[in-house]
């Protein structure tokens, strides 16, 4: 195990965090900086809260070099809302989206893109189970599309965009929930990304939308006023009461993020954990990946035993062993690791030993 206490966590989220920054939420539980109060129970008004959520927007646009046209939202809803939100806001031009849908979330983004205007899916992997991330170019794209929308790494199936395509000249929007802070991106070549928190940065209850300014104000008139980015933008994230805790505990991991050598450092060591892993499903005549080598995700490991019921066995006796969360998504099956940038490498290697040993264990 991690530690005397702690199991190896590979859920695919809420997910594991860094454990110096839950010492430290812990420490300050009663008594954050001599306050005498909990951030739980902390005013958002309050001078104390400004400067949490200040200093963890300043600290994102440190780590992701985001550019000043752009803002830094802290939300509610979950990357679910914004399904919702990026058509209502952003497909206001030519009423045009186009979509590639390659795993269930990009397939529900469609839908429901669907119902607010003329949404196209370009191409979909789902014949194939969601195995491979769909080859498209600009020139599949329509002409006057207002944007085209992709899912950056797709968590249930274990694949990732390792090539972002060239779209030309089309705002582009992605769903980065579960890579977000995994990788170097650049910002600038998207209109609007966004990412649920309980993956790669806290626990869960925000979602960071960060949006090309002169995409925001173009709702229309008889938009919901939460549902407009626009409400947001000019309330710096506080229109109502924004999750409080949980931007506290994203500005931790930013800071400390920023203390042991930003993103950079961060993809490197995912790299490494991630070869580990498959290098040993390559090596394996028992365990077999689930995905197309070139669309691997880093954070999202997908395989499979030879039968379901070893699948099943397999999971119960990591879980013995300190490794919980090993089981597949309930629409996929088998088994999935996810290890963000919190998983130590130690619970990697500890997961790889165990598979050799199930493996010798039964041939």
């Amino acid at each position: 195990m991690a530690d005397d206490y702690r199991v190896y966590n590979f859920s695919a989220g809420p997910s594991t965090l860094p454990v110096e920054v839950l010492k430290k939420c812990a420490d300050e539980m009663l008594n954050y900086e001599g306050t005498g109060e909990s951030v739980m129970e902390m005013s958002h008004r309050s001078p104390e809260f400004q400067k949490i959520i200040d200093d963890a927007e300043a600290n994102l646009r440190k780590l992701m070099n985001i550019p000043d046209d752009y803002y830094v939202l802290f939300l509610q809803g979950g990357g679910t809302l914004q399904f919702s939100m990026v058509p209502i806001n952003l497909m206001t031009g030519t009423g045009k989206a186009d979509y590639i849908v390659a795993g269930q979330w990009g397939k529900k983004a469609y839908e429901e893109a669907r119902k607010f205007g003329d949404a196209r899916c370009v191409a979909s992997s789902e014949e194939d189970k969601y195995s491979y991330i769909p080859k498209v170019t600009k020139e599949d794209i329509r002409d006057d599309v207002d944007y085209v929308y992709i899912c950056y790494n797709n968590t249930v199936f274990g694949t990732h965009y390792n090539e972002l395509p060239d779209f030309g000249d089309h705002v582009l929007v992605a769903d980065m929930s579960s890579c977000i802070l995994s990788e170097e991106v650049d910002v600038s070549k998207f209109g609007l990304i966004y990412a649920g928190a309980q993956k790669n940065v806290a626990p869960a209850g925000m979602t960071i939308v960060i949006v090309r300014k002169d995409l925001v104000g173009h709702a229309p008139a008889n938009t919901p006023i939460y549902l407009d980015y626009k409400t947001h933008a000019d309330k710096g994230s506080m229109y109502n009461t924004p999750p409080c805790y949980t931007i506290y505990v994203a500005g931790e991991v930013f800071k400390y993020l920023l203390a042991n050598g930003g993103v950079a450092a961060m993809h490197e060591k995912d790299v490494r954990k991630a070869q580990k892993l498959y290098d040993c499903l390559d090596e394996s005549d028992f365990f077999h990946g689930t995905v197309a080598k070139e669309d691997r995700s880093l954070m999202n490991v997908t395989f499979v035993t030879p039968s379901a019921d070893l699948d099943k066995e397999f999971v119960a006796g990591a879980k013995e062993r300190g490794m919980i969360n090993l089981k597949g998504h309930r629409i996929v099956g088998g088994c999935r690791a996810s290890i963000y940038n919190a998983m130590p490498e130690e619970g990697v290697d500890a997961l790889v030993a165990y598979m050799k040993e199930f493996e010798a264990a039964h041939k």
